[in-house]
């Protein structure tokens, strides 16, 4: 889902817990999130604010490490509520960022469907709150492309030259080409991983640009004809072109879950909640899904979902092609170094 791994050292804890107790813990009307720009609906927070009259502060950041970086480095205290991706919730929780939860406060946290549940990041589901879920996908134009397209490995025929736009994301694209390989998207063996970098590079000549934010917009104006991009942006691609080819590839699919979790340290404590609460009721979480058009992990916001949503062969995969689909998980150090090395020298 979102977005590389880097190189992040534990130490960078030590300070934000030091002071936690340290400042005045007064609960006020307002609430401070850390997230992705744009990922809350505006008609959702604008509801939440009048309905509560809480003030909602919007901090944003690019990727799942700078906002680890942010949550670090400073004494949380700036920040009530924050979002981030499975394996960089892993780090953060083992870097003991992570407050548990009082699920007491969030009686609509039953509505969660049990299989976004009890992940590697959280295993006991005590410091997280799944707010949306997807896998990469394949997409092409068929008119265009003279290749039948199954899988990643597809993607290196000599006949798709220039044509490929793909996530400008390490993890993701060394990840598919592991899986291309027949071996797993965390892999850390350094053998495995030079042979990884040598087919990449193989890759190029196929690329016409990387890009992580829109890749979907080059398909939809007709200036790629094939890309392996997140949920929404293939979902916006088909949208506006039905007649796009939507591939789940043969080895194998990656997956990604994205929650809500709060700090070790919080202000407004009794707000965070509330909102943790708010977008868990049924109705908000099928019109949260709807709009940034991700898996809903909401089971009873189902019944509240339009039909084209539910039927979307985007958003609800078949379950045998579910099947095995492997995370992006925290991998040690030394292997981050590789897989660092790896993407630096490929997009030289």
């Amino acid at each position: 889902m979102k977005k590389i791994i880097i190189a992040l050292c534990a130490a960078l804890s030590v300070a934000a817990l030091a002071s936690c107790g340290e400042k005045d813990l007064k609960q006020v009307s307002e609430l401070n999130i850390l997230t992705w720009d744009g990922y809350i609906p505006e008609d959702v927070l604008n509801d939440f604010q009048d309905s509560t009259g809480i003030q909602v502060n919007f901090s944003n950041f690019d990727t799942n490490e700078e906002m680890l970086t942010k949550i670090s480095a400073s004494d949380n205290l700036e920040y009530d509520l924050v979002i981030g991706s499975d394996y960089i919730i892993d780090m953060a929780r083992e870097q003991g960022l992570l407050k548990e939860l009082d699920f007491s406060k969030i009686p609509n946290f039953e509505n969660i469907n049990e299989k976004y549940l009890n992940k590697f990041y959280d295993p006991e589901s005590k410091y997280t709150v799944p707010y949306s879920a997807g896998t990469p996908l394949i997409v092409y134009d068929p008119s265009k492309i003279d290749v039948d397209i199954k899988g990643y490995n597809d993607l290196w025929n000599e006949k798709l030259a220039g044509k490929l736009v793909t996530l400008d994301d390490a993890r993701n694209i060394i990840g598919m080409t592991l899986k291309s390989m027949g071996a797993s998207m965390n892999t850390t063996d350094p053998e495995v991983l030079e042979q990884a970098k040598e087919k990449l590079m193989k890759l190029k000549p196929n690329i016409h640009h990387l890009d992580y934010n829109n890749p979907h917009e080059s398909i939809i104006s007709g200036e790629a004809d094939l890309a392996y991009m997140f949920t929404p942006q293939v979902l916006l691609a088909t949208q506006a072109r039905p007649e796009l080819k939507v591939v789940y590839p043969e080895e194998g699919l990656g997956f990604g879950i994205d929650c809500w979790f709060m700090p070790k340290c919080v202000k407004n404590e009794d707000n965070a909640y509330k909102f943790l609460n708010y977008i868990t009721e049924a109705h908000v979480g099928a019109k949260i899904s709807e709009q940034i058009m991700y898996l809903c992990p909401n089971k009873a916001a189902e019944e509240y979902l339009a039909d084209e949503f539910k039927t979307n062969q985007v958003l609800y995969i078949p379950d045998e092609k579910l099947e095995g689909a492997e995370f992006i998980e925290n991998i040690p150090s030394d292997a981050v170094s590789i897989y660092d090395e790896i993407w630096t020298a490929f997009k030289q």
